[in-house]
């Protein structure tokens, strides 16, 4: 008795209309699609990024490089609680950094969240605005936003970056760069109250890996020449399940970037699947009139560039808009990959594994241009912090543009430098790039463990060196034909190249 009466209490209190459970400024509507919304974010990356990484490259750097993607996961959320999020989300130090805090603390989680950066209000003296959930959500809201990123960037250095190096890399970006552009952007920085449009992270998140991942590829040093040769996925099924995840998770990804369950996060979640599928559909009839085949790596990776490119505007820009802007997401990058790639002597010098320079960087650069010219008065009034803010073709001028091109340039200087200072300062004390010797082994090399107990990738099958693995000596067994040698060993149904 005594135990179901604790429990009818416990439930009680969890369902009362008063303190402290469920707060009069609480909107269980709107907590509930936040915390959804970091969900979806959240499955983008565990498992979305981590089998899509563990797919797409090379079989034998496929364990290395879905942990890459899982340890910048699991290091950026103890860094964010730390000291991150008060510096990208906190109160004003600089006009691009806050104040170093933890948000840790019950009284601190629990209380309203508060956007800090209406607070600043500038020459507008606009007030603070509260969502209608707790700080806690607004943290692991953003925290998502900034885990993806890192694992973004790592795209352009696997099959290669030694992973104490990445160890260290990632606790170090996030404080030094991605705070920098989260809180200059989003956090009540300058370029916020400047007006620079950046809805859903076409700058923070997308530009900042890009050119963090380029610079980073570029400092690393390029795979094997074998490897950069010869790279083909390892599973094109997982790929295509890991970009799916991705697309999916997109809808928080934009959908929650409101706060709250409005008509915005409605518009940008349409415009965001209607991008994504008219650029996915242009990447591939421009493989197939160039190339005479589609190619399920490009559908992928047109995919991508159309969720990059309308983040930026995506809750801003009518839905025939976002076929624009999708019809050039699957366009632009494809021409900048496929044909300005090839001309340009320092990007083929450059090994980014991945191509994230143009599927995120030249993506969300485009987004956010695209967004000066189609943003709508109507949906600016709901979002900006500068009242009268429009894009070019609503009589916005070419004000708008300009301020875009600004911002992008900001964020490409501080990546590029940050980076690149980043990874020389670990480079005195840990070797960046695996040694040779290792790089041709892969997994086994770097962690003891490898994705398959399979041949392929086209090596050849040593049946000697396999005997001698089950206990066997290959010298001493009769050797039969190649399919007797086989069967013996269980491989039937394994396609071997001999």
């Amino acid at each position: 008795m005594a135990v179901a009466a604790a429990a009818a209490a416990a439930a009680v209190g969890a369902y009362a209309a008063d303190l402290p459970a469920v707060p009069e400024w609480l909107n269980k509507g709107d907590n509930a699609w936040q915390l959804t919304a970091a969900t979806f974010v959240g499955i983008q990356s565990m498992p979305g990024l981590v089998v899509l990484y563990g797919s797409i490259v090379k079989k034998k750097w496929a364990v290395n490089s879905a942990f890459m993607a899982l340890y910048a996961y699991a290091s950026s959320l103890l860094v964010w609680v730390l000291v991150g999020f008060r510096m990208a989300f906190g109160e004003r130090l600089l006009p691009f950094w806050g104040k170093a805090g933890v948000a840790l603390s019950q009284g601190y989680l629990t209380g309203r969240a508060r956007l800090s950066a209406t607070a600043h209000g500038g020459e507008n003296g606009t007030p603070a605005a509260e969502p209608f959930y707790p700080e806690a959500t607004l943290v692991l809201f953003q925290f998502e936003f900034a885990a993806i990123t890192l694992i973004l960037l790592a795209g352009s250095v696997l099959g290669r970056m030694n992973i104490k190096a990445w160890m260290a890399f990632t606790p170090l970006w996030l404080l030094l760069s991605y705070t920098v552009g989260a809180f200059s952007l989003w956090g009540g920085g300058f370029l916020y109250h400047w007006g620079v449009i950046d809805y859903s992270g076409g700058y923070v998140i997308h530009l900042s890996s890009g050119i963090a991942g380029f610079t980073a590829a570029y400092w690393v040093g390029p795979r094997l020449k074998s490897d950069r040769e010869r790279f083909s996925p390892n599973n094109i099924l997982l790929m295509i399940a890991g970009g799916g995840l991705l697309w999916m998770g997109w809808a928080g990804f934009n959908g929650g970037a409101p706060y709250a369950a409005n008509i915005t996060a409605s518009i940008a979640v349409l415009n965001t699947n209607v991008s994504a599928a008219t650029s996915l559909l242009t990447w591939t009839c421009l493989d197939v009139i160039f190339f005479g085949k589609p190619s399920v790596i490009g559908a992928v990776q047109g995919m991508m560039t159309g969720l990059v490119c309308i983040t930026p505007g995506a809750g801003l820009v009518q839905t025939w808009a976002a076929v624009i802007m999708g019809m050039c997401a699957g366009s632009v990058p494809w021409f900048t990959m496929m044909i300005l790639h090839k001309k340009s002597t320092l990007l083929m010098k450059v090994d980014d594994t991945l191509a994230v320079f143009h599927t995120h960087a030249v993506a969300g650069l485009l987004g956010g241009v695209l967004t000066g010219l189609l943003a709508t008065p109507e949906l600016m009034d709901m979002e900006s912090p500068v009242p009268g803010t429009k894009g070019t073709f609503y009589g916005g001028g070419v004000g708008q543009v300009g301020k875009q091109l600004a911002g992008a340039a900001f964020v490409i200087a501080w990546n590029l430098v940050v980076t690149t200072l980043i990874l020389l300062g670990i480079g005195l004390f840990i070797p960046l790039r695996m040694p040779d010797d290792q790089l041709m082994i892969g997994d086994d090399a770097a962690h003891g463990e490898e994705a398959y107990a399979l041949w392929g990738d086209g090596e050849k099958f040593d049946a000697t060196r396999h005997d001698v693995s089950r206990g066997g000596a290959g010298g001493e067994r009769e050797m039969g034909t190649a399919e007797q040698r086989l069967a013996g060993m269980g491989a039937r149904g394994v396609t071997i190249q001999l």
